[in-house]
This record gives structure tokens, sequence and C-alpha cells, in this order.
């Protein structure tokens, strides 16, 4: 079953999250934009990549820092009256990675409910990790496999998928074949 959620993929710098905040903007609603980071004082180009991130967001916008309870936010927040942006959820990916499997596809079965349930629309980012070598350790597998498999699973699912890659947009829902 396809739901009102749009999902914005890409590589790393390839504006995807840019292309999310303007469907955001022209969606007329109110935005609630969902970040996952968690802030890292010790790190300054993490904090750098959160301010970038801030400084481009309409004042008007309401911020909520979620790293990892995405599912109860989304059924919370979700209105006719307002558009819902989640980024990233890559990083949401991470700051769930030590869960165990049967955790992590209760929080993944969780998550699509609440797309599900949602009375008003939902733009999620998400990157794609998959394009490069197999990362040589666990945890990195664990990662790409998880962030992937999501990505999957919520393209299935979502009324549009767009793929930004070199500063261009496609409409991979509308451009490609879905995959069984």
């Amino acid at each position: 079953m396809r739901s009102a959620a749009v999902l914005v993929t890409g590589p790393a710098r390839s504006g995807k999250s840019e292309w999310a905040e303007r469907l955001a903007l022209e969606s007329g609603r109110a935005v609630v934009y969902v970040a996952t980071a968690r802030e890292d004082r010790d790190d300054a180009d993490w904090m750098a990549r959160i301010e970038a991130h801030r400084v481009r967001r309409p004042a008007d916008w309401l911020t909520l820092c979620v790293p990892t309870a995405l599912e109860g936010e989304i059924e919370t927040h979700s209105s006719p009256d307002h558009c819902l942006l989640v980024d990233s959820l890559g990083t949401w990916v991470a700051n769930l990675l030590e869960l165990d499997d049967a955790a992590w596809a209760d929080r993944v079965e969780r998550l699509l409910q609440a797309l599900a349930r949602c009375s008003g629309p939902v733009i999620l980012v998400a990157e794609e990790t998959g394009w490069g070598v197999i990362p040589a350790y666990p945890m990195g597998r664990q990662f790409r496999d998880r962030l992937g498999g999501l990505t999957r699973r919520l393209g299935a699912r979502c009324s549009a998928v767009y793929l930004v890659a070199g500063g261009h947009v496609l409409d991979l829902a509308r451009l490609g074949s879905p995959l069984d």
C-alpha cells in the first residue's frame, strides 16, 4: 500500500536535503522539521554540518531533535495542516545500531505503521551508502544493510521517490519500475 510519504535519497553532499526542503516549502503547510542528528560539541565538522542545515531552514519551521524516537514523533505531529520533514534516516539508523536484529525489525515495522497512519505529508531523507566497497568491519556492514533495507521498504510504500545525484533530481517512481 502506498502512503503520502515521499522518499528523497542520494549520496553525500548531493543536494537531497535541499530538495526535501524545497518540497516541504512547496507543500504550502506549516513544516515540522524532524532532525535525527545528535549534537557533539567535540566534533567541529559535525556541528558545522548541523549548523548549515539550521541556517538554511526558515525561521517559522518547528524543529524537533529526535535521535531515536522517530515513529512516536511522526504519530504525534502528523496533521493535514503540517508537512513533516525527517532528515535523515541514515543518522536514525546509526543512532540505533546497538539494537539486535529482532529489536531493529520491530522499530522498522513501527516506523512503517506510523507512516501509514499519517494524516498529512511526510518527506523522508535517506543516504545511499551501498554504491561502494563493502565495509571491512561488521558494524559498517550492519549500518549499510539496515539503511539499504529500510530505504527499499520505504521506496515501495512512498507515493514519490526521488534520487538526487550530481546536482540533479530524478523521479524514480515515475521513471523506474518497482521491484517486487
